[in-house]
């Protein structure tokens, strides 16, 4: 058996063992084009896009949702939504009013001005985790948002129009529900978009698509 043979055997059981998979794509959100990588272990999956990292986590069942006036989600209570996995575009109800998530299809071509604002402050001092209305773990330092019609989960590229610092987020959560505002971000996309001091900015939104390659 030559070496080479035996380098490439030993790499492949190296692989195998960390049951690590790696999937690559493409982002596309019109000339926006990066380089997009999956790794899953166990009980986590990481994705990279770009210089952004995004760690996604289930969140318990026995966790609070962040966002606790979403009364029903597709008609049943939200976790058990949850549970089903009936959350993606579905219809769900806060504080009386109904919300109707746009299609995996109207969401490619989503593109909007507005306000910006952050949530979850309240998090950083209080005991054990907090969930997001699609079933993630909330990280308020994650690069992660809250809109009130896109899919969960969605990718998209914010914009500060004010000082032109630009990230992408996941978008996994459900709000903001104050007139006038169109996403809420988590206190580290915030910082990472320089507004998290003055709580609000006005941004441009904009989906990103991801292409199996």
């Amino acid at each position: 058996m030559s070496l080479l043979r035996i380098i490439l055997i030993a790499a492949s059981l190296f692989l195998l063992s960390c049951s690590i998979i790696k999937t690559t794509y493409t982002i596309t959100a019109g000339t926006l084009k990066l380089g997009y990588t999956v790794t899953k272990f166990a009980g986590k999956t990481v994705y990279h896009v770009g210089k952004f990292t995004f760690t996604v986590v289930a969140a318990p069942l026995s966790w609070p949702l962040i966002r606790d006036d979403i009364e029903t989600i597709d008609g049943l209570p939200p976790k058990e939504a949850i549970r089903q996995g009936r959350v993606k575009t579905s219809p769900y109800v806060v504080n009386g009013r109904r919300y109707l998530p746009m299609s995996v299809e109207e969401a490619r071509t989503y593109r909007e001005i507005g306000m910006a604002s952050w949530y979850g402050y309240e998090t950083y001092h209080q005991e054990g985790g907090h969930m997001t209305a699609n079933g993630e773990a909330f990280d308020p330092r994650g690069l992660n948002a809250a809109h009130k019609h896109l899919p969960l989960p969605t990718y998209v590229r914010v914009v500060n129009l004010e000082n032109h610092r630009e990230i992408i987020v996941r978008v996994n959560d459900r709000g903001p529900f104050i007139e006038g505002r169109i996403i809420d971000m988590s206190a580290g996309a915030a910082q990472k978009l320089g507004f998290y001091d003055k709580g609000t900015a006005r941004v441009l939104v904009e989906a990103v698509q991801l292409e199996g390659g």
